[in-house]
């Protein structure tokens, strides 16, 4: 069998998704570094891997899998691992969970929107900031709000971990980093909290994956 590879970067959100999935599983894997901050990831070496220039690229089972909830889904399906529900309903509302900070949230706060809306507004930093703290805001506002629901449990959907669990926690990480306030989302913080305290989630967090 080939060995199981994991090309990210320690500070990625996408990536640390990724990380967490792999060991919920118990799936041993090597971490390769892609630099973001070097641009590694515009090398063609990179490039060759994910067209798109971006991590997580995970190659396993003798494919070279992209996009962390595709790639969460696939370990899911092929190694049953409960990430989603096995109810219709139950695996619409972890995907709108997921969705709502992978497709909303991450996708206007990632390094390559960022890179270029400190290229173009004088006083990058600043505006940088501001960025980050409203949009993360305003988003994680808006999930406290969906976890408003019957279905949440101790984790976002039910007693268990899921994929939407997966997400949060990486999310509130870059939350935390940008000084947004979230105090205000006692639920949100409560679930990510129980899924912090677990090895899973722990041995992913990026101050752990640096090294």
């Amino acid at each position: 069998m080939s060995e199981t590879v994991l090309f990210d970067y320690w500070r990625s959100s996408a990536s640390y998704r990724v990380r967490i999935a792999l060991n919920m599983l118990g799936e041993a894997y090597r971490p390769v570094s892609v630099d973001l901050l070097a641009k590694a990831q515009k090398a063609p070496e990179h490039l060759a891997r994910n067209p798109q220039g971006l991590v997580p690229v995970l190659d396993i089972d003798g494919h070279a899998f992209t996009q962390s909830l595709a790639i969460i889904e696939y370990l899911d399906e092929t190694r049953h691992a409960g990430f989603l529900p096995s109810d219709p309903l139950g695996r619409q509302r972890v995907r709108q969970l997921s969705y709502a900070i992978a497709m909303e949230i991450h996708a206007v706060c990632n390094t390559g929107v960022i890179a270029e809306l400190m290229r173009l507004i004088p006083d990058g930093e600043a505006a940088r900031d501001a960025w980050m703290q409203k949009f993360i805001g305003d988003g994680m506002a808006a999930f406290e709000r969906l976890l408003d629901n019957p279905a949440t449990g101790a984790f976002c959907h039910g007693d268990s971990p899921s994929m939407a669990d997966i997400c949060l926690v990486p999310q509130v990480y870059n939350a935390r980093r940008w000084n947004v306030d979230i105090s205000g989302l006692p639920r949100l913080l409560e679930i990510s909290s129980r899924c912090e305290g677990l090895e899973a989630f722990a041995k992913a967090h990026p101050d752990r994956a640096k090294g």
